[in-house]
């Protein structure tokens, strides 16, 4: 920018050289030096200095040093023009078309650290944003570990009353899902496969916990495994089935379904509830819908649908997520 602007008027002045026999000061070499520096002087003395330390906690003073600079260097040129080009000038003149030319470049520096400035304080505002929109984050995926802990050890006391021989294959898929949890909760993404598999497990312990009394049924078909989602994004739509989808309820049943593709993820789960207020519920399981649509809306803005329905004691939790 700067090599265009100082080129420019020698450029101009050798056009009007050969228009005009008399001296243009830009032919001049010292005038011409002086006139490009102290623009650059004045753009960026302006900008780091007057602006950057002053504008914003004493305004006044901002704008008085700018016409102290200004006056300087006008001061400045003249003194180099007299000396080094000649003294045949019209003072008036000479002085307007300088200032003019100053302002000229003061304009642009005021308007470059305006400019600067905002886009500053966009930045400060999107790491503030993205360091809330993280603490807020890591503290709903926070809640999912102790209500599904409270599930599991639920399970295992309920196998355990009953003396059954599934406790240690139950322990062993409590030892996988534990792991999950531990080791794989916090990654930013994990594959879509180890999240079926995950889901997969806690529905067989479910199995287990209610046997015949509760109709499970898990249908997957994925088909976009090479895909990534957010870790235990799922899960709270089962565990919130199994809370109100149990109980005091005629035939219960819950159905998960599962479709993946390489763009679009679709998992809908259904279960049978009841409108008895006085149906005891599975107090420790599920962290809520609220929970849920805030992690899709930080995690996958504008990326997903989330559709609940009820109807004829059915309820119905329908997920669309695009992939990213």
């Amino acid at each position: 920018m700067w090599i265009g602007y100082t080129a420019l008027p020698l450029l101009n002045a050798f056009q009007n050289d050969s228009a005009r026999s008399r001296v243009n000061p830009y032919t001049n070499t010292t005038y011409w030096l002086y006139v490009s520096v102290s623009s650059i002087v004045l753009f960026y003395v302006n900008s780091e200095v007057l602006f950057a330390k002053i504008y914003k906690k004493q305004p006044i003073r901002y704008f008085l040093g700018v016409v102290a600079l200004i006056l300087v260097l006008l001061w400045g040129r003249f003194f180099v023009r007299i000396t080094f080009v000649g003294s045949d000038i019209n003072k008036s003149l000479f002085y307007v078309n300088a200032f003019i030319q100053y302002l000229y470049v003061f304009g642009i520096s005021a308007s470059y650290c305006f400019f600067s400035d905002y886009q500053k304080q966009q930045e400060i505002q999107r790491e503030n944003e993205n360091e809330r929109l993280k603490s807020e984050l890591s503290f709903l995926r926070s809640q999912i570990s102790p209500h599904f802990m409270f599930n599991l050890m639920n399970s295992l006391v309920s196998l355990n009353r009953k003396k059954s021989d599934m406790v240690e294959p139950v322990l062993l898929k409590m030892s996988d899902l534990l792991r999950y949890m531990l080791y794989e909760k916090d990654d930013k993404r994990i594959s879509l496969e180890n999240e079926v598999k995950y889901l997969s497990n806690y529905i067989d312990l479910q199995k287990v916990r209610f046997g015949d009394y509760v109709n499970i049924e898990f249908e997957v078909n994925n088909s976009g495994s090479s895909k990534s989602i957010e870790p235990m994004l799922l899960i709270p739509f089962v565990e919130n089935a199994f809370k109100h989808g149990v109980g005091m309820i005629e035939n219960p049943f819950i159905r998960v379904e599962l479709d993946a593709n390489e763009s679009e993820l679709k998992f809908k789960v259904s279960n049978k509830f009841s409108n008895d207020k006085k149906e005891i519920k599975d107090g420790a399981s599920g962290i809520g819908l609220n929970n849920v649509k805030r992690r899709l809306e930080l995690l996958y803005p504008k990326q997903y649908e989330l559709a609940v329905s009820e109807s004829d004691n059915l309820y119905t939790t329908d997920l669309k997520l695009k992939f990213k």
